[in-house]
Formats: structure tokens, sequence, C-alpha cells
């Protein structure tokens, strides 16, 4: 699949989580504000679970403009943005781009939101 805006994957994201009681670095607060601004957005938060939810895991433009009741213009805006992110894999097939999430970034974001004495409770899957 090719990888269009891997933002998240490609920078660095700050070691020690913003709620970890050290000051997070002003460079890395900046990097990781921008993907949190990326989710700011209902429509944007809709699409991640639109396409999550989707039989494959994937979905084209023209499977999201009706549920979300928006022109195809906007929503493809706010999935570049997702894409931009890092939060979305954009692959063009035809004429046509479908999405699938990128789950290691949605997990990086929780694991850096996640106070470090919730992460080290939190029990292993079975």
């Amino acid at each position: 699949m090719e990888n269009v805006g891997t933002a998240l994957a490609e920078m660095t994201m700050p070691q020690i989580s913003p709620l970890a009681g050290e000051p997070i670095e002003r460079a890395d607060a900046e990097r990781l504000a921008g993907v949190l601004k990326a989710l700011a957005d209902p429509a944007r938060l809709r699409l991640l679970s639109l396409i999550q939810s989707a039989p494959e895991g994937e979905a084209c433009v023209c499977d999201l403009t009706a549920p979300l009741g928006l022109s195809q213009p906007t929503v493809s805006h706010h999935l570049r943005i997702l894409t931009e992110a890092g939060l979305l894999e954009r692959e063009k097939r035809g004429v046509w781009a479908y999405y699938r999430l990128v789950p290691s970034a949605i997990a990086t974001i929780a694991d850096l939101l996640t106070p470090p004495r919730k992460r080290a409770t939190k029990k292993a899957p079975r």
C-alpha cells in the first residue's frame, strides 16, 4: 500500500508523555499538538470510525460522503489532513483513493496520553 503522508511515522514522537510528570520539550509538544489538532474535528473523528468499521478496514471517498453528509471535496480535505498527520494510509486504485487506519499511529497517541502509572496497570491481552 502506498503510504502518503506518514508524518507521524516519520517524526520522532516524544519519549516522555506530557502526563509523565516531566516537562515535554517544546518541539515534541508542537509535533504532538499537530497530530492532535488533526484529530480535534468531529468530521475527522467520524471518518476514522467509519473507515475502521468498514469491511476490510478500508473505505473509498465515495463511500464516506453520504454517511457524513458532506461533499466529496470536503471529505477529501479531511482525509488529506488525517493522512498528512500519519493517522491514515492512502492507496490509489483507478480514479478512487482508499483509506485505512495506521494502527501504530493510534496506539502511539493513546500511549502518550495514558499516564505511566495507568500504563503499568493495564492488563496484557490474553
